[in-house]
């Protein structure tokens, strides 16, 4: 699923590509791609518009539009935007798309239609509606507030990490990926992270979120150390070289090296 890193690129990519420019036509296909909107009202209240600006929170990316209202785009599983000109170029799967009068398109893709699109009128009311902790990546966001969140928390540390509710953003692939980085293993409770592990847990995550942004969240383009283009029981440590283990946390799979993760 597309995590806090991807989102952030779908988000520049956007605001090269889309933003200011007058849209023309609008097609959905099929229609359960969108919530608390129908067809007939996305074509009516966009055709002729412009996006003016974009934000994306946690996993979310908003994009306003000249009206004063906001389109959220949520992307599920396999979702990911494509800007194109010509036919023969749209994408496979595409379930929404924005056609500009300058003959380019922007299409929504979504393999397994599990991500929507749904308007909202105040972004920060989506964020308190949906119970969206801070964007692990906000400037506010520092230490102190980290630490207050989850200090205490009997929950394991990727347990914690992941839930949306104490901090948007981070989901079951970076999960792994911090933790690697901080040396912590994936069960340990956070109650249990003295103030030194704490710190490094912090200063790690917003280090490999802002490294898979720069690298585009292309694991092709992570740097030789990082875990996720090795992320698989047969392969070994990018670091120790010893064996990659994996278990089940909530039933999700969690990777991590016995090693350097002690």
């Amino acid at each position: 699923m597309p995590e806090l890193p991807d989102v952030e690129v779908f988000k520049q990519y956007f605001d090269v590509t889309a933003l200011h420019k007058e849209i023309r036509k609008v097609e959905v296909y099929p229609a359960q791609v969108l919530k608390g909107i129908t067809e007939k009202e996305l074509k009516l209240n966009h055709q002729g518009r412009r996006f003016t600006g974009s934000r994306r929170h946690g996993k979310y990316l908003f994009v306003h539009v000249d009206d004063d209202s906001c389109l959220v785009f949520h992307f599920g599983m396999t979702g990911y935007l494509k800007y194109f000109k010509n036919c023969n170029k749209q994408p496979h799967f595409d379930r929404a798309q924005f056609s500009f009068t300058n003959g380019y398109h922007l299409a929504y893709v979504s393999k397994r239609m599990l991500g929507r699109i749904e308007p909202t009128r105040s972004v920060d009311r989506f964020i308190r509606k949906k119970g969206l902790g801070p964007d692990a990546l906000d400037e506010d966001f520092d230490f102190s507030a980290f630490k207050d969140i989850f200090a205490g928390s009997q929950a394991m540390v990727k347990t914690a990490l992941m839930d949306q509710e104490k901090m948007a953003g981070v989901g079951n692939v970076y999960a792994d990926e911090i933790l690697f980085h901080a040396g912590i293993r994936p069960k340990r409770q956070m109650k249990d992270l003295d103030d030194a592990r704490f710190e490094t847990l912090f200063d790690k995550m917003k280090t490999v979120l802002r490294t898979a942004i720069d690298r585009r969240a292309d694991v092709n383009q992570f740097p030789d150390d990082y875990l996720l283009p090795h992320r698989d029981t047969d392969d070994a440590c990018p670091k120790c070289g010893g064996a990659i283990k994996q278990i089940k946390i909530s039933d999700r799979s969690a990777y991590y090296c016995p090693d350097c993760q002690k």
